[in-house]
This record gives structure tokens, C-alpha cells and sequence, in this order.
């Protein structure tokens, strides 16, 4: 059973993640539909930024997963030179 904590924890992630969601829907499907002069773009970052981040985000989660399988990789090739 989940504890309050994880509970907490669990739904603020969802939050976020909504959050998220959200704003860049709105930020890539509808802000192109609205004139430019209208005060809802301040809210915004610039368009180029709506490709940069998620392909910046993908490559640093590449570059998390690579080094964590180099880690475990590291660690059982340690262990098993020890038990040989």
C-alpha cells in the first residue's frame, strides 16, 4: 500500500505532467491559429524553442541511459572478475 508520501509525490508528478501537456499543446496546435499582436504570446517562448527543447531533452535522456548501462555493465563485469 502506498504511503501518504508516495501519494503526494504521485500526484504532483501528474500534475506537472498535465501542466506540461498542456502548455505545449496550446503553445504548438492552437498559438499559430492567433494573430501575433494579441497578448496571450507573451505567455510563450519563441517557436524555434518548441523543436530545441524536446530534441535537447531526448539526447540528454540518451545520454542518461547510456551511462547508466555503462555503470551496470562496469559493476557486473567487476563482480564477476571477483568471483572467478
Amino acid at each position: 500500500m502506498a504511503t501518504a508520501t508516495d501519494q503526494l509525490v504521485g500526484f504532483g508528478l501528474v500534475t506537472f505532467s498535465l501542466v506540461l501537456f498542456v502548455y505545449y499543446t496550446l503553445w504548438i496546435i492552437v498559438l499559430p491559429f492567433i494573430d501575433s499582436d494579441h497578448g496571450i504570446h507573451q505567455y510563450f517562448l519563441p517557436r524555434e524553442y518548441a523543436v530545441i527543447i524536446p530534441v535537447a531533452a531526448g539526447l540528454l535522456l540518451l545520454l542518461f541511459i547510456g551511462v547508466f548501462i555503462m555503470f551496470v555493465m562496469w559493476k557486473s563485469g567487476k563482480h564477476a572478475k571477483k568471483s572467478d
